[in-house]
């Protein structure tokens, strides 16, 4: 009788083997409340690697961190009547506290343009306080009427960036920033996922923005996930909270701002990327452990061994785990560590020890072959970038092969329901065929140029509509 497989095969149940690598690789669990979610600590670790790496990014570009509470006047939400409409059907509000009805109920943080815009007004008194540019990494609700973990909860984490400039350029311009040099550079070389460049349409975009950018991933059942967005706010919330500036000419004059955001969707989204019937596949870039070695048995001299290779490779500067648990089945634990998708694994046994070699197991490529024990730390640093370029190079040519280039609202739908992506003229589709394609839960997930740009206009002159099922 045939040994059950681990994970549920993708091309039997998409869904059921993205839960089951959830579950079996200890990422995360469901929380008490539907809808909410428990991160586990190796989940979490993936959380933390991406906080550190987008933390560098956003502190390059000029932002500092900062706090604001997760309680918000509802008072406040409704000052722009186009946010607090785009977010009504998910607010959480709080009406009681203290065992007592309060005197103005409050919205646990959706998002936080409008708290933030009350203490930019404050901050902001003349055009030598501009650019004022926040970020905050917090938690927000929304609440989610179809959870998915990591996907869509009703509870997640992220960061949210906001900014307040002196002119529409600088506002313009600073979100593009956002966009390509924080949000792309992470997906595309850490991430190791093709990310599109676009825009929303405007059916598509951020409640109370002028314009939204968006960064697109197929996943591995052809579906587009939105990994993270940058939207232009224009002088919506500047206007609502009276947030302005006394210019070099001496006039009182309203700011122009940004807001962006990215959060524990990524982690979704990575699994969804690169994962496979074995388990995760994590990106040597990302990995919270880019090396385990792992004693095949509790013999004294091959503990020693591998503990010294762990140093070894610390100094060299790999991130690395030493698994000497030989109390624990070493089968087991090699297929723990697959499932986590760690990108190296170093198995050593009284054997490989006697001849000076170890055994090298590459999760991203498959495979294993020995290698000598006083070539590691000279071998894996090469080992681990050919990796990270295969899991890219495996994302751009998945897009790319499902991609295909249609003339009619028929086709686009038809290669969307088909599994994957399609490309259509924005002066053919327009918003008339963006309203049939969602009768059939199709999106307009973006729209870029000709040359894969960003449009800089929604109705830009032979802009191509990306048209997908989304998550």
């Amino acid at each position: 009788m045939a040994k059950a497989p681990i994970l549920t095969p993708q091309a039997e149940d998409f869904p059921r083997w993205y839960q089951d690598l959830i579950n079996k690789a200890e990422l995360a669990d469901n929380g008490p409340v539907r809808g909410t979610m428990v991160i586990r600590p190796y989940g979490y670790g993936l959380w933390e690697r991406m906080q550190q790496e987008m933390d560098a990014r956003i502190k390059d570009a000029g932002a500092s961190n900062a706090y604001f509470p997760l309680f918000i006047p509802q008072s406040y939400l409704t000052r722009e009547a186009e946010h607090v409409e785009g977010f009504a059907p998910e607010l959480a509000v709080v009406t009681h506290g203290g065992g007592k009805e309060l005197e103005e109920p409050v919205v646990v943080r959706p998002t936080s343009e409008t708290i933030i815009n009350e203490y930019f007004s404050k901050w902001v008194q003349s055009y030598r306080d501009l650019p004022l540019l926040i970020n905050q990494w917090a938690n927000v609700v929304r609440w989610e009427m179809r959870p998915r973990v990591f996907l869509r909860t009703s509870e997640f984490l992220w960061q949210e960036g906001h900014t307040a400039h002196a002119t529409y350029e600088d506002a313009r311009d600073y979100a593009a920033r956002i966009h390509r040099e924080v949000y792309y550079d992470f997906m595309v070389n850490v991430l190791g996922i093709d990310v599109v460049l676009g825009r929303k349409t405007p059916k598509e975009r951020f409640a109370g923005a002028i314009n939204t950018l968006t960064l697109e991933g197929m996943m591995g059942d052809g579906k587009a996930l939105q990994l993270g967005t940058s939207h232009e706010l224009g002088q919506n919330f500047a206007k609502a909270f009276n947030t302005s500036y006394l210019s070099k000419d001496g006039q009182q004059e309203l700011v122009w701002q940004t807001s962006w955001g990215v959060s524990t969707r990524m982690v979704g989204g990575l699994i969804m990327s690169h994962g496979d019937d074995n388990g995760l596949r994590v990106p040597p870039r990302l990995a919270p452990v880019q090396a385990v070695v792992l004693a095949i048995k509790g013999d004294e001299a091959v503990l020693a061994k591998v503990r010294e290779i762990g140093d070894v490779l610390k100094a060299a500067g790999v991130r690395v785990q030493v698994d000497d648990r030989t109390d624990t089945p070493f089968g087991r634990r090699a297929v723990d560590w697959e499932l986590k998708g760690v990108p190296v694994r170093i198995e050593i046994g009284p054997r490989d020890l006697e001849n000076g070699a170890a055994m090298l197991a590459r999760r991203i490529p498959g495979g294993k072959e020995p290698v000598r024990i006083d070539e590691l730390a000279a071998l894996l640093p090469k080992v681990l970038e050919e990796d990270q370029e295969l899991l890219l190079r495996q994302s751009r040519e998945r897009r790319e092969s499902r991609t295909s280039d249609v003339s009619t609202v028929e086709q686009a739908a038809e290669a969307a329901l088909a599994g994957g992506w399609a490309r259509i003229p924005w002066a053919t589709l327009g918003a008339e065929g963006e309203a049939k394609l969602a009768e059939q839960a199709v999106t307009v997930r973006c729209l870029v140029t000709e040359d894969g740009g960003v449009p800089d206009a929604d109705d830009a002159p032979g802009a191509i509509a990306i048209v997908g099922r989304a998550y």
